[in-house]
């Protein structure tokens, strides 16, 4: 009987562990979010030649890439998300 009431004992903290690991994770994935005004992100693309558009982006935790076509050969900006600074440069090959 000692080793059933210890093992739903154990068994009870580990809920309670894994319910507040949950908790503090959603907690942690909601509120540490990155995100980037449009005034930064417009200065950081006032540089580009006419014609230029965008033709995709893509955002990971702390960088944004951006892929430019027109205005010359596409490209690939790299920025960081907090600032706006393009932190990468790239001509795309066709």
């Amino acid at each position: 009987m000692r080793v059933l009431k210890a093992a739903v004992i154990v068994m009870g903290v580990l809920i309670v562990a894994g319910v507040a690991t949950i908790i503090v994770t959603i907690v942690q994935r909601t509120t540490g979010g990155v995100s980037v005004p449009g005034s930064v992100m417009q200065q950081a693309l006032v540089d580009e030649p006419d014609g230029t558009h965008i033709a995709g982006v893509s955002m990971g935790t702390d960088k944004v890439a951006v892929q430019l076509q027109g205005g010359g050969p596409d490209r690939l900006l790299v920025l960081d998300a907090r600032t706006g600074r393009v932190v990468l440069r790239a001509a795309l090959a066709k």
